[in-house]
């Protein structure tokens, strides 16, 4: 073909027009072609807009989604729910309801915000615009968690520095923290007498030195402010904001520590407790199936709800963690092995926890179920750390622990916040895209004021309040609901589509029914055994009252409440008859395609 000679213009909107010369003379030489002459052009579509920002490389996206999934509930809820719901057989029901219910979820949000690039509130006008609530209600729900879940860093930020000392100050019972009722109850230890009303000195020092509960007489009067623990959480929230205020490229670059530095100390933890005396009794204790459990409907609701909340679909966080992909990355590997590494650490983590309650259940001549009786927090800062204390080189590995429990939350809240700070950030560009230093700062305060009330004397009680209501019931809620918009309105043709355009295959039969069929019940199932079976919420010797059930709820409500208040808004702000307004409301916006940067196309 004949290229005829071309001027461009720049038109109003930033694009380059071509247009053929006025006279249609030839390219000079002599030559010449008719005006109605075939070309092919290559045309670029250029954009006032911002270019999207994107990860440095590939490994910063996947450390920091490994990161963000594999968290502390990895290392203290999974080894104890393992245990109490039949060991080894315990594994059958996780692993079903990973590969039936988790991964699934995990591998359609990463697709989803790769592919239409957006933050979990404004992609929803592409995939059914009256769901948008469901995007405010993941960004409170987000605050909420950031409200508690920095605290359990700040303690053991405290246990850090309190660890730089010859003789650790949870090893003995000559503090002025400690009552006549502490005992030291190891072998060791002779002419000690153990009853009912002791308690070891780690107990004594969780409860009294750094949550200073006996001061509380429970939620009704929390008391004053640690100011200990509030400078604890003022150093952790500094760390959070300079690792994430410019966005990923900064966060993608500290990943490279707070996600591999927890295997490290990990797996000297595991060579450490494997040598231990006892080791051996920890490790049966924690794989020994008991294929009886399995009848009991409670073992599956506990592995539905540990594998949703431990690959964690439903915070925003993956939809504005692909967001930044590039169009064409292979998101079905990355959920694959995210998703496997996540299940794997968990099952690693049993190990380093059991060896360890193997050897004090040794030590203190008891049953490994007598000294495994705590879940959550106690387990690390007061069983876990009170055998570190007994151990050899005790200094070095408290240490190394408390680093590695501070590293495993830095991420999950960097994860958590970056799906917040995305979201805002498409849904009000013009506003806060120049601004964002500022508005990361001003949220990362937003975090702080709100967690005070977890610094408090009795704040451990707030920590247990928002961790069992404000934000369980609500998420999965929300997923239920994002996953029937996505399956049933938007469409799981449409959505297999698009990931055709962007992966180069079709999702296969597996991947479609698990999104239209076995996700929904599986999710749907989790909600009814919630409120059929409600957790009986009680921490330490404090039994929660009726009336703070009562306000759990009503936390967990104040952010689902947002997406039926958007429906409403976004009907009675549609214009046409209320059949028009609703057919408006869950059709997808068209446009989206910003991740095409060039069209081949025949012109004349």
């Amino acid at each position: 073909l004949t290229t005829l000679p071309t001027r461009t213009s720049t038109q109003p909107n930033g694009d380059k027009r071509y247009d053929d010369d006025e006279e249609g003379q030839g390219d000079g030489t002599g030559s010449s072609a008719p005006l109605g002459g075939l070309r092919t052009l290559m045309v670029q579509q250029t954009s006032l807009d911002r270019p999207r920002e994107t990860w440095s490389k590939k490994m910063d996206f996947l450390l920091s989604v490994i990161g963000y999934a594999v968290d502390l509930g990895n290392v203290w809820r999974f080894p104890y729910i393992c245990y109490q719901n039949g060991g080894g057989a315990f594994l059958l029901p996780y692993l079903l309801m990973a590969v039936f219910g988790g991964v699934p979820l995990f591998y359609m949000e990463l697709a989803l915000g790769q592919f239409h690039r957006s933050g979990c509130i404004s992609i929803w006008k592409h995939i059914c615009p009256i769901f948008k609530g469901i995007g405010f209600a993941i960004c409170i729900i987000a605050l909420y968690v950031a409200f508690y879940y920095n605290t359990i860093m700040a303690w053991a930020l405290y246990y850090l520095l309190s660890s730089f000392r010859a003789t650790l100050p949870w090893s003995t019972c000559t503090n002025p923290w400690n009552t006549a009722n502490c005992n030291r109850y190891m072998s060791s230890d002779h002419n000690v007498s153990w009853s009912n009303s002791s308690t070891s000195p780690a107990e004594e020092f969780y409860t009294r030195q750094v949550l200073q509960v006996h001061l509380s007489p429970g939620l009704h009067e929390l008391g004053s402010i640690s100011w200990q623990l509030a400078l604890c959480l003022l150093f952790i929230f500094t760390i959070v904001y300079f690792s994430i205020w410019k966005g990923v490229k900064t966060s993608g670059k500290v990943v490279w520590v707070t996600a591999t530095f927890p295997y490290l100390v990990l797996l000297i933890l595991l060579i450490r407790g494997a040598t231990l005396p006892g080791a051996w009794r920890g490790v049966v204790f924690y794989l020994k199936p008991d294929w009886e459990k399995l009848l009991s409907t409670t073992v599956w609701i506990d592995a539905a709800a540990q594998i949703f909340f431990s690959l964690g679909p439903g915070f925003g966080v993956l939809l504005a963690f692909a967001s930044y992909n590039p169009f064409h990355n292979n998101c079905y590997k990355d959920a694959l092995v995210t998703s496997s590494v996540n299940c794997l650490t968990s099952f690693l983590s049993g190990f380093v926890i059991f060896t360890v309650l193997g050897y004090m259940a040794e030590m203190r001549q008891q049953n490994v179920d007598a000294v495994a009786k705590d879940a959550g927090p106690s387990l690390l800062f007061i069983i876990y750390a009170e055998a570190i204390a007994n151990m050899p080189a005790a200094t070095f590995f408290a240490i190394i622990f408390f680093l590695m429990i501070i590293m495993l939350g830095l991420d999950s809240t960097f994860a958590g916040l970056e799906g917040v700070i995305t979201a805002m950030l498409d849904e009000f560009p013009h506003m806060l895209v120049k601004r964002r230093e500022w508005f990361v700062f001003g949220l990362v305060c937003v975090c702080y004021l709100g967690a005070l009330s977890t610094l408090t004397y009795g704040g451990a009680f707030v920590v247990k309040l928002f961790e069992e209501y404000a934000t369980g019931p609500a998420v999965i809620t929300v997923v239920l609901l994002e996953v029937i918009a996505v399956s049933w309105f938007y469409g799981t043709n449409r959505f297999c589509n698009d990931v055709q355009v962007m992966l180069g295959f079709y999702p296969g039969c597996f991947w479609r029914v698990c999104w239209v069929a076995i996700c929904p019940c599986f999710l749907l199932f989790i909600i009814i055994s919630f409120l059929a079976f409600p957790p009986e919420v009680r921490l330490f010797d404090y039994h929660y009252p009726p009336w703070t059930t009562v306000l759990g709820y009503c936390i967990g409500v104040s952010s689902f409440i947002c997406v039926p208040s958007y429906m409403v808004y976004h009907l009675l702000n549609a214009k046409g008859t209320f059949k028009q307004r609703l057919l408006k409301s869950i059709t997808p916006v068209p446009g989206g395609d910003s991740h095409r940067d060039f069209i081949v196309t025949n012109a004349v």
